[in-house]
């Protein structure tokens, strides 16, 4: 069976470094490790394929990013057990992973429109914790936030995090996803 990642993220080189974009950069990390180009546009994302894989960064901004998830579930007849969303955690400390098989936004525009998109929550995530230590801004300042970029003192950590939940997505697709959950949650 086909699997899809679909890394979430901001286009435009304004957001690359933000923490909005980790999700793209988990997705860059995967095309490097596997020798795959980003360099077809389907969907509305940004693709690379190999067998049994479909790699893809919607070129929506994050609040749009269902379309893309619908169009290509549907267009590659996918199930949405076939897919893992990986995207900013807001809420979980810097570094930190957590994969889930489902559950509610919890406030993420970009997971809130794939479950509208899809109509169901039954989709498996991997959060990717953007937080500071001393945790996230409160009130209407976190927008702000997930669209800077990270510190220059946390880039190591978010280096490490990359490579970490590219480890995870590798697992999520060799093993499944209570073996990756087992594995990288905690």
């Amino acid at each position: 069976m086909a699997h899809l990642i679909l890394g979430l993220g901001n286009p435009g080189p304004e957001y690359t470094a933000t923490r909005h974009n980790v999700g793209f950069r988990v997705v860059d990390e995967l095309a490097r490790r596997r020798g795959l180009a980003l360099d077809r546009l389907e969907c509305n994302a940004r693709l690379a394929e190999a067998p049994d894989l479909l790699l893809a960064q919607p070129q929506t901004y994050m609040n749009r990013s269902g379309y893309a998830a619908r169009c290509l579930l549907e267009t590659r007849q996918l199930d949405p057990a076939a897919i893992l969303i990986v995207y900013d955690e807001i809420n979980l400390p810097l570094g930190k992973l957590r994969l889930r098989r489902s559950g509610s936004p919890a406030g993420h525009r970009g997971i809130e429109s794939i479950i509208e998109h899809l109509r169901t929550d039954e989709v498996p995530r991997l959060r990717l914790g953007v937080a500071p230590d001393g945790g996230p801004p409160s009130g209407e300042g976190w927008a702000d936030f997930v669209l800077g970029p990270f510190a220059k003192d946390e880039e190591e950590a978010v280096a490490a995090m990359i490579v970490r939940a590219a480890d995870a997505c590798e697992m999520w697709l060799r093993d499944g996803l209570d073996a990756a959950m087992r594995q990288f949650n905690g």
